[in-house]
């Protein structure tokens, strides 16, 4: 039924028609291709190839293309001109078509949400005259076709004109037909099936119904018999005889016995998230230190350590040894008063460790922690469960993420059982890297911290029990995994669909956030992720998900991508086109070749929709667990990147976050910043920071006001 018409005469319209967009005749000299190369659900990537077919060279050249439901945005290699009717003809370089040869140039197009990308003709002097026109677009040429009006999507005979078939003639065709076997003069309904009498209407056919006269809109069993009144006072869809809180107030999720049940997070049909039946908006900041620091190699206590000590502002050195004053308590307080509502809690395995040294102790009496002794923690874990319950107490909603394999690897772990080389290993200027720690078997001189699928698993199910034990309902989710950008999708998929198994083994309220991975895995993977000019951040590519989904319930799976700007990392796509010394060039490559930096929100745009982006459109809740940066990023970063980047003016990083935010207002997609506390080197905080790397090297750990133009932005992007 799909077939508008048969092999054979498909092959003989191909023979006319010509494949692919594309036209030759054997009289001229050239053919003209247009071949899409990549696409996402609102644009294209395409070139058009000429190849000169003939024995002489062509000299100069000029072709014509159109399409009837898209728009080229942006071109390159040729001079183009004109607007849907488009003519692109040669630049200097490339004006001479040697026999055999080709010339090639390339475009980018929008294209209604999830229709196909475009298939086109290719016209010009050089290029061949115009194939038969088909104007119904039912696969018969217009000089054959007898019915030149066919309806779209019929199958028609090769005269073009309809056929329909209805083998039991019911008034179905059979391509819809699910009872293609009716008898003659059956009622049937939209499928083609027989339609069985129900002569009272209450849902029980008339041959099983013992009740047939049952009033209208009754209540009826199995049998068509009327059931007793049901009354459901508080309406909370529980009867009240089974009611044991029969005033519940209404919209609260309930039990079966109609009682109120807290800490319930799902996802909604429009993609919301709600907490116990009511729209939760997440406006979220992440507050990191739990998951491990770097401290130098040189350091006077715990020299290379990675301690596990939130950081709250307050050092045991601030105020000749008496402190800053500053409480969690405090911070909640201001972080609530600006508009946050969630916080994203990064932790290591070993924070779920009470017995970790790396997560107690005083740093002056052998221990880890630098935090002033009124702040001081007993240990990680403890830190952890009591930053919850007071979080809970101040209706702080909490994602807990796993952000490494290990304390002592951090960000940069990429996968479960991640080792060395780094990506960091040879960043200029950068005194933290861990080359000497692994999560899995990496030779000699490496200390190993194992981790691993099984480990990993139980750690989930810890997390997902931890509301139940701990008397809190605030545990909106768990960030399964941080940055997965060393996986395949299909192995991360495979895990993260393990990963929601486990879970939901010890707890089936709570929500799993899910980050893409990246463009290629450390061993040389290449990793599809749309349009290649427009690199993903770690954690931004969920490309292949549009045909490989995550088996993961919608109403229990949020979508978390991370994106970062340049002053995180220099991606190729805001390479200046006006350097094309600088094309493919990205990080401290790029730095060191005085490449400078561009914001183009078309081209960034399109990369988040063929990477994330889509997927909020098709209706998944959406939260970008990291975002953020350095508002005066080259200046106020580490000494030897301000060096490199010094010929860029400040305020980049600036129009790229203002680029995403507006961004996530258009398409409805909410987010974490990253961060709240401003020790992040390359980000800074929503708090500003004694410290700077410059002029106060002293005054590290100790936070100011906030930083207005970053909360300015957050109430923005939260505003209705």
């Amino acid at each position: 039924m799909k077939s508008k018409i048969t092999p054979l005469r498909k092959a003989i319209l191909l023979g006319l028609l010509g494949v692919a967009g594309s036209y030759a005749s054997v009289a001229q000299a050239a053919q003209c291709e247009h071949i899409v190369q990549n696409e996402w659900p609102t644009g294209f990537v395409a070139e058009i190839r000429i190849t000169n077919d003939g024995a002489t060279p062509i000299e100069g050249w000029e072709v014509q293309w159109a399409y009837d439901n898209a728009v080229s945005n942006n071109t390159w290699n040729a001079n183009v001109s004109g607007s849907n009717p488009y003519t692109a003809s040669n630049l200097g370089w490339n004006s001479t078509i040697a026999p055999g040869s080709s010339v090639v140039f390339g475009l980018q197009g929008s294209k209604p949400a999830n229709s196909p990308a475009p298939s086109v003709l290719v016209t010009g002097d050089i290029c061949g005259a115009l194939p038969p026109a088909d104007s119904d677009n039912d696969g018969v040429i217009d000089e054959l076709d007898q019915c030149a009006d066919t309806p779209a999507g019929d199958t028609v005979n090769e005269m073009g004109c309809t056929i329909i078939f209805d083998a039991d003639q019911d008034g179905v065709k059979d391509g819809v037909d699910q009872c293609p076997n009716t008898p003659v003069d059956d009622e049937v309904d939209a499928v083609g099936c027989t339609i069985l009498p129900d002569t009272d209407n209450d849902g029980v056919i008339d041959s099983v119904d013992q009740c047939p006269d049952t009033p209208i809109d009754d209540e009826v069993d199995a049998l068509g018999c009327s059931l007793p009144p049901i009354i459901d006072t508080d309406n909370d869809g529980v009867a009240d005889h089974l009611d044991q809180c029969p005033d519940t107030p209404a919209g609260t999720a309930v039990s079966v016995t109609g009682c109120a049940v807290d800490g319930i997070f799902r996802v909604d049909a429009t993609g919301n998230i709600t907490k116990n039946g009511t729209v939760l908006p997440v406006q979220c900041g992440n507050w990191f230190g739990l998951e491990g620091q770097h401290e130098p190699s040189d350091s006077a206590n715990n020299p290379g350590g990675a301690p596990m000590e939130l950081y709250v502002g307050n050092m045991w050195w601030a105020n000749s040894g008496e402190g800053t004053g500053r409480t969690i308590q405090q911070t909640m307080d201001e972080i609530k008063a600006q508009g946050i509502n969630v916080i994203r809690l990064p932790i290591a395995p070993q924070t779920l460790d009470e017995t970790d040294p790396q997560g107690m102790g005083f740093a002056n009496n052998g221990g880890a922690l630098k935090n002033h002794e009124s702040v001081r923690q007993t240990n990680a874990r403890q830190a952890m469960v009591d930053f919850i319950k007071q979080a809970d107490d101040n209706d702080l909603q909490v994602i807990i993420d796993i952000h490494s394999c290990s304390n002592y690897i951090g960000w940069r772990a990429g996968k479960l059982d991640s080792k060395p080389p780094y990506a960091d290993k040879d960043r200029v200027g950068y005194e933290f890297t861990r080359e000497d720690y692994a999560c899995s078997a990496a030779g000699e001189g490496v200390t190993v911290h194992e981790y691993n699928e099984e480990i990993w698993l139980d750690n989930l199910r810890e997390i997902a029990g931890l509301a139940e034990e701990i008397g809190v309902d605030n545990i909106m989710g768990i960030d399964i995994f941080n940055e997965p950008w060393d996986y395949t999708w299909e192995d991360w998929k495979t895990l993260s669909e393990n990963a929601y198994t486990a879970i939901n083994e010890v707890n089936q309220d709570v929500l799993i956030f899910v980050e893409g991975i990246s463009a290629g895995t450390s061993d040389g993977i290449e990793v599809p992720h749309g349009n290649p000019e427009t690199n993903p951040n770690w954690g931004e590519n969920f490309f292949e998900h549009q045909t490989n989904p995550l088996n993961i319930p919608k109403d229990r799976l949020v979508i978390s991508p991370h994106t970062y700007g340049p002053s995180v990392f220099a991606q190729q796509h805001f390479m200046d086109p006006a350097q094309p010394e600088c094309t493919g060039l990205s990080g401290d490559e790029a730095g060191e070749a005085n490449c400078n930096i561009v914001i183009n929100p078309t081209i960034i745009k399109a990369g988040w929709d063929e990477h994330f982006g889509y997927l909020r459109e098709q209706g998944y809740a959406m939260v970008i667990g990291e975002f953020g940066g350095n508002m005066d990023w080259p200046n106020n970063t580490r000494i030897a990147e301000q060096a490199m980047w010094s010929h860029v003016e400040p305020g980049v990083d600036r129009e790229w976050q203002n680029t995403l935010v507006d961004y996530m207002k258009e398409k409805d997609i909410q987010g974490c910043y990253w961060s709240i506390n401003p020790e992040s080197g390359d980000t800074g905080g929503i708090y500003l920071h004694g410290y700077d790397p410059v002029s106060n090297t002293s005054d590290w750990g100790f936070w100011l006001d906030f930083d207005e133009r970053k909360t300015d932005l957050l109430k923005w992007l939260w505003a209705k």
